[in-house]
């Protein structure tokens, strides 16, 4: 069972999303801000899978929160949870100074089931490496040929 620390100011929004994940057969650990998810994650002893935070809130941003979590818990991957991301594009809400690094998998407020289900499922799962459409070729290379014509 995967462990997600659950961190949003919103009362309602944290209800949901663990009535859901836990419905989902996650295991979830609830904070209404920074502060009280770092002392959340300091009394939990055993691994935590996943960080789901809001990234605007009071005291303590969600990439704040992230960033100070990461000496702790190199292994917990981050989830982030948005409205803002619902009013600007992305590279806005990166620009007015947000601290979400790019690339980092944001998820937009008000979510569904599915959508909320669907994505701690993606951040979750081990990513295999692709391989590059060129390795065949690096490959052949590497190989002694006696016809350079040849496969």
């Amino acid at each position: 069972m995967e462990t997600i620390l659950l961190v949003d100011d919103e009362s309602d929004v944290r209800d949901l999303a663990r009535d859901i994940l836990t419905a989902k057969g996650y295991r979830v650990l609830e904070a209404g801000g920074g502060e009280e998810a770092v002392r959340v994650v300091q009394s939990h002893g055993e691994p935590i899978d996943l960080l789901l935070t809001d990234v605007v809130m009071p005291g303590m941003s969600g990439p704040e929160l992230a960033a100070q979590l990461r000496g702790q818990r190199p292994e917990m991957k981050v989830l982030y949870m948005s409205g803002f991301a619902l009013a600007r594009a992305q590279h806005e809400m990166l620009n007015v100074g947000a601290g979400v690094e790019p690339g980092s998998p944001i998820l937009a407020k008000p979510f569904s089931v599915e959508g909320l289900t669907r994505k701690v499922a993606e951040v979750l799962t081990p990513r295999s490496p692709s391989r590059s459409p060129f390795a065949r070729a690096r490959d052949r290379q590497a190989e002694p040929r006696s016809d350079p014509w040849g496969p």
